[in-house]
């Protein structure tokens, strides 16, 4: 859609069959009975990431017009972000399936018990602050939620807005932060190149008043994606060598046209659960240089895959998977949600393969699951040293011994957190027999049409309540 039709579309969406927001396919259970055992073939389409999609929307508070993001997932967490925007005042239509007209002209405070009802499922809270101190003066922000994966501290996002200026008082509703004297530009260096820190420091230095440095910034394709935003929106932001951004602050910002970036993640799902169940998934929206070194571990494991115009092939070319050593990382590094699913295809590898964690403490506690399914996998809670590692040694990160191949057999599991949930999904679909997945809504938060898409690569299921 073009620069130009921003009104035009915001006109059209207006309509009340157009209205509706996009919301995810929610199956009519929470129940998911799998009856694994066959190779998953087929083709399946990844839209928008969860991971930048949630935060563009957050972005448009900044601008003094309506914005338009393509490719928006149809997932939960995008219905509370826009139902969040709603309760400032965003007004947020759908003209089409995937893309939103977010216009933010009429932004006005919320009350807090609306805003702790809306955020109780999702950590996008906490980003609204700086566009909402640049709007409003004062930002609201009641506990988090999320997926149980470990400490995921607010910390660095307080001391961030603190060296803005920001005035941070907590109390037993929350936390309130007013900045009575607007934003100013700071030197930050993060502790530890946080994504969601990185996100809330360029979300507030655009409109700040003067040059903000910030040092040891996450450098995701995500973030990336979130800075090509912000510059369509007016921002001047640039980037240099060792994880530095410069973002120089403006008086305002207009509204943007922008097409999100792939999701990742769900692609290296998709990949995941080709090489696990002996299957062969065309993922089309894949992209090559944002998966570089989940493709090089791939393809190490025994996994092939192709790259096309228009997606990449995954699958499992036959013959014996490889054991390989993992070691997850901030980017370029392998991604830490890649690891569960990949830990999958590792139980049917021969020898033995080791999992470092070192960016959450809790991201192995879906393989309790798996063990019960047959898996030969032993968790070390203090990590493994080992002579072979480029990850430095972190404090808190933990090692998975997997020694394949194992055969699973089915399970009944419950649904721990977004990607470990995934992840259970696949070893049911690996697994021989019937396995029976409660909490099956939390996968809803970030894999769009997920039972379809299982479907269509000829899965056998059924959704109960």
């Amino acid at each position: 859609m073009a620069q130009t039709s921003v009104e035009s579309a915001h006109d059209a969406s207006r309509t009340a069959a157009q209205d509706a927001a996009p919301t995810p396919e929610t199956p009519s259970g929470d129940t998911l009975v799998i009856r694994g055992g066959k190779p998953l073939r087929g083709r399946v389409d990844v839209r928008g990431a969860k991971n930048l999609a949630t935060k563009a929307m957050v972005a448009a508070l900044l601008g003094d017009g309506p914005s338009i993001l393509q490719d928006v997932p149809q997932i939960s967490d995008v219905g509370v972000v826009r139902r969040m925007l709603d309760a400032y005042g965003v007004a947020v239509t759908s003209p089409e399936e995937g893309v939103l007209v977010l216009d933010p002209k009429n932004v006005e405070r919320a009350h807090f018990a609306q805003i702790d009802a809306l955020a109780g499922s999702s950590r996008i809270p906490i980003l609204f602050c700086g566009p909402l101190l640049h709007r409003l003066g004062e930002a609201l922000i009641p506990d988090l939620g999320g997926c149980r994966i470990g400490d995921r501290p607010i910390d660095f996002h307080l001391d961030a807005l603190r060296a803005f200026g920001a005035v941070v008082d907590k109390s037993y509703e929350g936390i309130r932060i007013t900045a009575p004297h607007g934003l100013t530009g700071a030197n930050i260096e993060l502790p530890y190149p946080s994504v969601g820190a990185t996100e809330q420091v360029l979300l507030s230095a655009v409109k700040a008043r003067g040059v903000t440095e910030l040092k040891n910034a996450a450098i995701e394709p995500e973030i990336m994606d979130l800075i090509a935003i912000l510059q369509k929106m007016g921002a001047i932001i640039w980037t240099e060598p060792n994880r530095t951004i410069f973002i120089e602050g403006v008086e305002r910002l207009s509204g943007y046209t922008h097409r999100s970036i792939f999701d990742r993640n769900e692609a290296a799902s998709w990949a995941s659960a080709a090489l696990a169940t002996g299957g062969d998934i065309f993922v089309k929206g894949a992209k090559q240089l944002e998966l570089l070194t989940f493709l090089n571990v791939f393809r190490k494991v025994g996994g092939a895959f192709d790259v096309q115009e228009d997606g990449i092939r995954f699958w499992h070319p036959g013959g014996t998977l490889r054991a390989a050593q993992v070691e997850t990382d901030v980017h370029p590094g392998f991604m830490t949600d890649w690891q569960q699913p990949l830990i999958v295809a590792l139980t049917q590898a021969v020898g033995t393969s080791i999992v470092h964690e070192t960016v959450y403490e809790n991201r192995f506690g879906f393989i309790d699951a798996l063990v019960e399914m047959g898996a030969d996998i032993v968790v070390h809670e203090d990590g493994l040293e080992s002579v072979t590692r480029r990850v430095p040694r972190r404090k808190l990160e933990q090692a998975a011994v997997v020694t394949g191949p194992t055969k699973l057999h089915g399970a009944n599991m419950e649904i721990p957190d977004l990607r470990g949930g995934f992840s259970h999904i696949i070893a049911a679909l690996t697994a021989e027999g019937e396995s029976r997945l409660t909490n099956l809504s939390l996968i809803n938060r970030g894999y769009e049409h997920f039972a379809e898409k299982l479907r269509d690569l000829g899965a056998d299921f059924s959704i109960e309540d």
